[in-house]
């Protein structure tokens, strides 16, 4: 069971719950459970870590918060590719201060965790502004990709529109010449016919022995 502790927030309290809260920022996870894990870390219960986390501790961390969400993000975004690296923590002003034993040698005032903190937080900084470059440089990079594989494809649909169009016509023509040839050969048919009844209805003559033609009835 947690102890519930009665005595005032230190500064070490304060960077394990910013440093724990921001992990849990980043690794998608809820801030109740962020506060859970302080608790039992520092003896306090969740409720008062929640309470201390959203009165006093969260503003002094926002550039951090804005941090790990980004990072969350990415996070997100390379488990949908498929491709998720090790991800190097995001350096913040908690997570670079509370190294093991680190505030227990002697001699640490607030003064000096304040001046650490600042300088680890620059140098964490740099170093993501350098991967969040990279991360942008790829994305521009796979654009580009895609950018030519629409044009790509915009070409492929215009030459094959134009085939269409052009069988579209040739069927055109060849369906007016087979109806052209029906028609004629209808035509033809018909005259034929008549032709045939035509004979048929003229008088027939045949010569006689004398050499004299008659008309055969």
């Amino acid at each position: 069971m947690t102890a519930v502790r009665q005595d005032a927030w230190s500064a070490e309290d304060d960077l394990i719950l910013a440093e724990v809260t921001l992990r849990h920022i980043r690794e998608g996870s809820t801030q109740l459970t962020a506060f859970e894990e302080v608790g039992e870390r520092i003896g306090r219960t969740a409720a008062a870590c929640g309470f201390r986390w959203n009165s006093c501790v969260r503003k002094k961390y926002e550039a951090a918060i804005g941090i790990a969400k980004a990072q969350r993000q990415k996070r997100n975004y390379m488990k949908k590719q498929g491709s998720i690296a090790s991800q190097t923590s995001i350096a913040s002003l908690a997570s670079v201060d509370l190294e093991e034993g680190l505030y227990k040698s002697e001699g640490v005032t607030e003064e000096t965790i304040s001046i650490d903190a600042v300088i680890r937080f620059l140098r964490g900084w740099k170093n993501t502004v350098q991967e969040t470059n990279r991360y942008v440089k790829q994305l521009e990079k796979e654009l580009r990709e895609k950018d030519e594989e629409l044009a790509v494809l915009r070409e492929e649909k215009e030459r094959l529109s134009d085939q269409v169009n052009e069988v579209q016509t040739d069927y055109r023509v060849v369906n007016d010449d087979y109806k052209a040839l029906i028609q004629i050969m209808d035509r033809a048919r018909r005259l034929a016919f008549l032709n045939e009844e035509d004979e048929e209805l003229k008088t027939r003559f045949k010569m006689d022995a004398n050499g004299n033609l008659e008309r055969i009835e």
